[in-house]
Formats: C-alpha cells, structure tokens, sequence
C-alpha cells in the first residue's frame, strides 16, 4: 500500500512538472489558434478583409454583431495566452535544470525557435488589423518585466499609427474632447467646479456623437481600473512572494547557502553566536534568572522538609539550559542574517516593477486619486482622523515603541531606547505636518466641505 501511495504521488508530480514545462508551448497554440479562427471568419464571411461594417454588406446588423463579439472574444483569448505564455518562457528558462541540455541541442532549437517565431508573426498579422480593438493587448503589465523576448520579432504589431502603451494607458475619457475638467488635483480655474460641470455635461448631452463617446469613455475607464488593480495586486504580491521563497527555501538548512548561514552562528561557534552584545545580555538574564528559580525551588523545599535538589543535578539542569539558550541564540542570529537578504530581495523586486512599469504606475496613480477623492466628506474626514490618530495621535508612541523593537529583532540590531526616543520625537511631528500641508494645499481646494467636516469630527 506505501508502495502504492508513493507511486501515485510520483506520477502526480511528474504530470504537474510535464503540464508546468510545457506551458509556453500551449499557452502560444491556443493564441496562435484563436488568431486562426479570426481570419476563418474574415475569409469565409468578409471576403478575406477585416472585420468591420464596412466589409459586411451582404450580412444583417445582427449577424455582423455576432461575428463582432466573436472577434473580441478571440482578441481576449489572445490577450490571456500571450501574457501567459510570456510569462511562462521566462519562469521555465530559470527553473527547468534541463534547459541548458536542451540547448545543446542546436538543431531542435533552431526549428523550435522558427515555428515560434512564424506562430508570432502571424499573430501580429492578426492584432494588426485591429489596433483599435486590440487596445487591451498592447497594456504592459509588471508581469512582461520577467520575460526576456525573443531578439527576432516583437510581441507589438508593427503599426506606425498605434498609440504607445504609455498613450493607451494613459488616454483621457472620449469626453476631453469636449474640454472636460481638469484632473482632481489640478488647480480649480476661476469658475467653481460646479459650474464648469454643469456646462461640460450639457455638452456632453447635446453631443450627436454622445452615445459614442460615452461607450468609449466607459471602455476606457474599464480598462484603467483593470490595469491598476492589476498591477497593484502584483507590486503587493511579488515581492511578498519573492520575500516568502527566498526566507524559507533558497535560504532553508536544506540548501547550501541556508546551511552555511546556520552554521556560522551554530552552538560549536560560541564566540559567534550572537549577533549583538545586547542578544548576550539577553541570554546571561534568562540564566541568571534561571538559576535563581533553581535556588527559590531548593530553599521552598527545605522549608517545607522536602528532599534538597543535589549540586550535580542542580548543574546539570544550568548545562542543559545553557545548551537551550545557546540553540535558540544561534537560530535567532542566523534567522536575522537571512531575514536581510529575503527582505532585500523583495524590495529589490519591489523597485524592479516600478522601474518596469512608470505606466502602469500613473494608471495607478490616477486611479487612487479618483477613489479617494471620491469619497463622501464624512469617509474623507474618517479616514483621515483614523490615520492621523493611529500614527500621530497621543496613544502612538507605545505604539512605535512595539514597532520599532520588532524591526530590530528581526533584523537582529540592538534596541537603543536613544534611537527609539529621537524617531518618535521626529518621525510622527513630520508626518503630521505632511499630513497638514496635504489638508491645506490640496483637500482645502479640492473638497472644502471635507476640510469642514474633519474639523468638526476632530474637535
């Protein structure tokens, strides 16, 4: 039955190692299918042109809606399995051991390399008929910053008159067309803001092409907020995940470097075991203490006739502590050297996506601008009161004392109270005044019943 059960485990993760490595591979012939099946329906219904009104004189409205939304479908298809399928190649090419044999092996590298790029060039066929409907396929994401592409072709279609993805991105609503207000924190022009809106929407309204605009200005706002949770959940969640692998796998005992960081700091080492002179006063007080509840429970025993604790034990109890202690120094100093690596990583990582993705990141920008700056007064006025009061409020030190001690421990660095003291005596008076500024420069212009109704929640 153990026999059995190991087996089937095996075949398990030879299947989940054969479906990981052949990821790219399938993620490019489903694109590669679904650019097959758009130019199906371009050859058998539009003549072998694109798909457009114009091309469907023979077809009813509804039936060119149809092979409309069968297009988009299809471009979505495409959307998913690209990004899939640059991501994979990059993720295989760093963690399959076999890849430098495969390699080696010119020829089938060469005809591999070939179908790829021939698959990829007549994907970019495809998206190049509909740059306008292809606009989601051009939105890089901190995703692509992993991919190394392929130095012969390009992912992008070779069209002069497509906007960049910093355009795209980017692009106001169809309604700044017909001067619409400016952006939340811009400067307020001379008449109130009310006004300016009031006469932007009448425009909008009286607009023959209103209908128009306002689809595209819903397809636009789509796809920003897509784009910016997107990529906020992945500046959140790579480097979190690139902190959580290198702490407790690349830098686990099992593997080399985890096992020399461990036995640099190990218990054979005593000169090294703890990483500060404030771990060693650590460690002499938990003895110290130890032995004196060792003498309280042999004086307690001769007070009540019990037989005394002998010397011998009484010294064998202090070794075995020493030993105890000793363990969990040495675990806590090597804990504390990896703690720093994994944490650089993944603000190493952290940076990388930002330096990758100055788009996505105005995208991002803008979209928390329009969140927070559209709150009510009283959820602007809560918020603000919630953070200022947990940051910078009376109650706060205590607070910054626990946080601050927490970060020495995990970095292993001596808790100074000097240092602590002089950044709570700083740190929050600065923040505070950041946060002051911000309420005067900005919120104060933007939302002056907000700055009222803060006022009179923090009185």
């Amino acid at each position: 039955m153990k026999t059995s059960f190991w087996s089937k485990v095996t075949g398990y993760v030879r299947h989940a190692e054969n479906w990981y490595l052949t990821t790219p591979d399938r993620a490019l012939d489903e694109a590669y299918d679904a650019a097959l099946m758009i130019q199906a329906i371009e050859n058998e219904h539009f003549k072998g042109q694109t798909i457009s009104p114009h091309n469907s004189n023979s077809l009813g409205q509804e039936a060119f809606t149809y092979f409309d939304q069968e297009r988009e479908k299809h471009l979505k298809l495409l959307k998913i399995r690209l990004s899939e399928f640059r991501l994979s190649r990059s993720t295989v090419d760093a963690t399959n051991p076999k890849a430098s044999r495969q390699r080696s092996d010119r020829s089938l590298t060469d005809d591999r390399s070939t179908a790829i790029i021939e698959k990829l060039k007549f994907i970019d066929q495809v998206i190049a008929r509909y740059p306008s409907q292809a606009l989601a396929l051009i939105q890089s994401t901190a995703l692509q910053t992993t991919q190394k592409p392929f130095p012969t072709t390009s992912l992008t279609p070779p069209n002069a008159g497509r906007l960049s993805d910093f355009d795209v991105a980017t692009r106001k609503p169809a309604a700044t067309a017909l001067g619409s207000l400016e952006s939340i924190t811009d400067k307020t022009g001379v008449l109130p803001r009310s006004i300016l809106g009031t006469i932007n929407r009448l425009k909008r309204d009286l607009d023959p092409a209103g209908e128009t605009a306002a689809i595209q200005d819903f397809q636009t706002k789509q796809m920003r907020t897509k784009i910016a949770i997107r990529f906020l959940l992945i500046l959140i969640a790579v480097p979190i995940l690139m902190q959580i692998s290198i702490r407790n796998f690349a830098l686990s005992d099992r593997l080399t470097p985890g096992h020399l960081i461990s036995q640099r700091f190990a218990v054979v080492n005593p000169a090294s075991i703890f990483i500060n002179g404030e771990m060693s006063e650590e460690a002499l007080k938990e003895l110290s203490q130890f032995e004196e509840k060792l003498k309280f429970e042999n004086i307690l025993k001769e007070a009540i006739g019990q037989d005394l604790v002998t010397p011998e034990i009484r010294e064998e109890k202090i070794r075995d502590k020493v030993d105890e202690i000793a363990k969990d120094y040495s675990r806590r100093s090597s804990s504390a050297i990896k703690n720093w690596i994994a944490d650089l990583a993944g603000v190493v990582a952290f940076v990388f996506i930002l330096t990758k993705g100055k788009a996505e990141m105005q995208i991002l920008k803008d979209f928390i601008d329009e969140v927070s700056y559209g709150l009510s007064d009283s959820a602007k006025a809560f918020i603000i009161i919630l953070f200022t009061d947990i940051f910078v409020g009376f109650h706060s030190p205590h607070g910054w004392e626990v946080l601050l001690e927490g970060v020495a421990q995990h970095f292993g660095l001596a808790a100074s109270r000097s240092y602590i003291s002089l950044f709570i005596a700083t740190f929050p008076v600065i923040l505070d005044t950041i946060f002051k500024y911000w309420i005067f420069r900005y919120l104060n212009r933007i939302s002056p019943s907000a700055v009222a109704t803060y006022k009179e929640m923090n009185e």
